[in-house]
């Protein structure tokens, strides 16, 4: 590895950066508006500069080399700072083309990301999201490095030294198929009703027991769980070709006709859900106006909790 950086300069840090985000000469030269043998030509002088393959071919693609992996993070935080500084301190969403990636839960993703989505693309069409899992022992590295930009968690998962905001407090509701015979009740669903039925329940471990069962024990009741999800997307579906209900977050419930909600014979504590995001991006104009309106979309504002 070359030690004079003089021989590096900006537009090869860009292409080693497309490099590593699309995995493909193709699909970076596309990115960057640039001919792939221009790219190639870059890639070529990349690896003279550090001295390593940097891209290795496999049935799969181009796989990074752990040299490669070793620089994605400082890369991407050089190409951020140097950003910062030619940036105009006036940020035109209307105009603003960036890639932005939100780590969040299928539960997020519902609840939070696609009404940001919708607002977003209204008033900032060039903006292109990005959403990936949650993964919180990688999410702080992930963050730190320019790999994540934003992670929708709740408080007890975001890490100390992260900067967060809660966005909403989520409570829990029963929801049923609208032909299910308690849908239709007149009365108030019993505690001993409720614990007849057979539920879904949402764990991606597989579980048959959750926060409900352990209010349930603390009242010495249980419940008859039949089915074990991984996502509450498809909890809907089942309900309305079953007779069976569950208790999801409020904010999963679609305005159906063929479902319906009924109130719960027992408190099920609720959750915070917050955005968490880090000090490299915490006064980017950007980044502020993009956690802004997602804190407007949720219309639920909340103090600063870091």
């Amino acid at each position: 590895m070359k030690s004079d950086i003089s021989g590096l300069d900006l537009n090869l840090l860009k292409a080693l950066d497309a490099l590593l985000d699309e995995g493909s000469v193709t699909r970076a030269a596309r990115r960057l508006s640039l001919t792939q043998p221009a790219v190639s030509g870059m890639l070529t002088r990349l690896r003279d500069y550090f001295d390593d393959p940097l891209f290795v071919r496999s049935s799969h693609g181009m796989v990074p080399t752990r040299r490669a992996t070793e620089l994605a993070g400082p890369v991407k935080n050089i190409l951020t700072d140097i950003a910062v500084l030619v940036r105009s301190p006036d940020f035109d969403p209307e105009t603003a083309e960036m890639v932005y990636s939100i780590a969040a839960t299928d539960y997020a993703l519902s609840a939070v990301v696609v009404p940001l989505i919708a607002r977003l693309k209204k008033q900032a069409p060039l903006i292109r999201i990005a959403v990936r899992p949650v993964d919180d022992e990688r999410m702080h590295q992930q963050l730190s490095c320019g790999e994540l930009d934003l992670a929708l968690v709740t408080p007890q998962t975001t890490p100390g030294d992260l900067h967060a905001r809660a966005l909403f407090e989520e409570e829990y509701v029963c929801v049923a198929g609208r032909h299910h015979p308690l849908a239709a009740a007149t009365a108030k669903m019993t505690l001993e009703q409720f614990c007849e039925q057979e539920h879904i329940l949402v764990s991606t471990e597989g579980r048959f027991a959750g926060v409900t069962d352990e209010v349930l024990a603390q009242r010495g009741r249980e419940r008859r769980v039949g089915v074990s999800v991984n996502s509450f997307l498809v909890v809907p579906d089942i309900l309305r070709v079953t007779e069976m209900m569950a208790v999801v977050p409020a904010r999963l419930v679609p305005m159906d006709s063929n479902l319906a909600v009924i109130p719960l014979p027992v408190a099920i504590p609720g959750f915070t859900k917050s955005m968490a995001w880090h000090e490299r991006t915490h006064r980017d104009p950007a980044h502020q106006w993009i956690r802004a309106l997602c804190l407007e979309t949720v219309r639920k504002p909340f103090p600063d909790i870091s």
